[in-house]
């Protein structure tokens, strides 16, 4: 096949208690690259599907949950042997439908890839502590036990990704699950749930549920047999979502917005940090929580650096997300595209200098290109410095010392992601303590994570917890606490 050869579109249902149902509806799941594509025909699902996905699940967790942990590791591992194998076409899948680029679509796949065996090892790990008693006749322990159904509701900017690091160790620890992937994103999560039934899966462990937000969303959040909830989205829908099963009393964790600095000092590697800066801002399209999108800069390097940052982003190619050379592809859908324009022309309203891009490109047809764009001369109060964009933009903001850098990267309601790119070591290690992010980089673009450390943000960028790792463990399990004395002695 071509890079710009097309399939037939195949059909994406929901999957319940193992079997794939029918949808009250069928739309179309289409290629941002080439909106007049469709790459898949999606069965639309109601809130009826999401009360037989979630009672599936209730009723699959007694089994799953005393299935000894390592043979649940043993379904994981083999689902990542899986998927390693369908690794292409599932990242070829991916590229078509969210618009990221080959290289990027097969490297998130293998990143759920090593996400799954990660999680698999994790079965083997102890699950609980011994204490001394103050009783000579108590053993008393702790063990960690699983939460119980769990509902996943995950966004389409890293669609097999993100889904891997909240299914894996839901699965991992014994819970089980029912699964909203965002309604652009369908084949995507087609592909992990097919590694996982394949490999063995009982059924009812992981539905599947496709569908609008508001037809389905309020069926997981508020059913009675729902546990606990996990998301990762916009913040007015995660608060939202926050409010109503809190006062339910399930157990929620929320992965939000962002609105990451990147911090270059006036002692900086330029070229470094311009390349970082670059990679943080516009690959993906910038459709990142953790994407850079404001870069606060020392005024003495501030004209250098921007030109550098200019060189990159007209250098990189923009286009067909399948060609090899491709360095940046469309923004996801419609609505993302009219969403960043809006931002570019508030931006040039406030008095922003279009230094690179500024606009769609046109020149490449019906496709959601958006040029990377970096605008120099942004006041710091404009919204495409204070608000989320998700999109190919670097706003440049100049600072007069670190303490004024600090400030401005700290001025904001969101605290997911930070970068400082600095020689001082000294510099290096304060901005460590002084930065409100969850994640700090140094010289190192603000995007990109290690799956096997804990991931989550600050202030209104959290619900507070941590994904990932072995963090994970503290969501998706439960503590309790035993104490057994010794019968008396006959």
């Amino acid at each position: 096949m071509t890079a710009t050869a097309t399939a037939d579109p195949v059909d994406v249902r929901a999957y319940i208690a193992g079997e794939w149902r029918d949808g009250v509806r069928t739309g179309s799941d289409i290629n941002p690259s080439r909106p007049s594509e469709q790459v898949a025909r999606v069965h639309s699902g109601d809130a009826s599907h999401a009360t037989q996905a979630v009672e599936a699940a209730r009723d699959a967790f007694p089994g799953w949950r005393n299935m000894p942990p390592p043979l649940r590791g043993d379904i994981l591992r083999k689902a990542a042997d899986l998927l390693d194998q369908r690794a292409e076409q599932v990242g070829r899948d991916l590229t078509r439908e969210e618009g990221k680029t080959l290289a990027e679509g097969i490297g998130e796949t293998r990143r759920a890839v090593a996400i799954l065996r990660y999680y698999a090892a994790q079965t083997l790990e102890p699950d609980g502590e011994t204490y001394p008693s103050h009783s000579p006749a108590t053993f008393l322990y702790a063990r960690r036990e699983p939460v119980g159904v769990v509902a996943a509701i995950t966004p389409w900017n890293f669609p097999i990704a993100i889904p891997a690091w909240k299914i894996a160790p839901a699965l991992a620890y014994g819970n089980t699950v029912v699964w909203k992937p965002a309604e652009i994103v369908p084949l995507t999560a087609k592909h992990l749930l097919q590694a996982l039934v394949d490999a063995g899966l009982p059924k009812g462990v992981l539905n599947l549920v496709i569908g609008r937000g508001r037809d389905i969303g309020d069926t997981l959040v508020t059913h009675e047999a729902v546990d606990a909830i996990t998301f990762t989205g916009s913040n007015d829908v995660g608060r939202a979502i926050q409010s109503k099963a809190v006062a339910l009393g399930k157990k929620v964790q929320l992965e939000l917005g962002g609105k990451n600095p990147s911090v270059v000092l006036a002692d900086a590697d330029l070229a470094l940090a311009a390349e970082h800066v670059a990679r943080g801002a516009f690959l993906s399209a910038g459709q990142k929580c953790t994407a850079t999108s404001k870069v606060i800069v020392e005024r003495g390097v501030l004209k250098d650096f921007q030109d550098r940052l200019v060189a990159i982003a007209q250098s990189w190619k923009l286009g067909d997300p399948l060609e090899a050379d491709t360095k940046v592809g469309p923004v996801a859908s419609e609505d993302q595209l009219n969403t960043v324009q809006r931002y570019l022309d508030i931006g040039q309203k406030d008095g922003a200098k279009v230094l690179a891009g500024g606009g769609r490109a046109k020149e490449l047809g019906e496709g959601y290109y958006i040029q990377p764009t970096v605008l120099g001369d942004v006041p710091a109060n404009s919204k495409v410095v204070t608000e989320e964009i998700f999109g190919p933009v670097a706003a440049i903001i100049p600072a007069g010392s670190y303490d004024e850098a600090v400030k401005l990267a700290n001025d904001t309601p969101y605290g997911l992601t930070s970068a400082l790119f600095t020689r001082d070591l000294g510099r290096a290690l304060r901005f460590t303590s002084d930065i409100r992010s969850g994640v700090v980089k140094v010289n190192q673009e603000s995007a990109g994570l290690e799956f096997h450390v804990p991931f989550g943000g600050m202030k209104e960028s959290s619900s507070g917890s941590r994904e990932q790792g072995k963090a994970a463990r503290e969501f998706f399990t439960q503590w309790k606490t035993v104490y057994m004395d010794m019968p008396p002695v006959q």
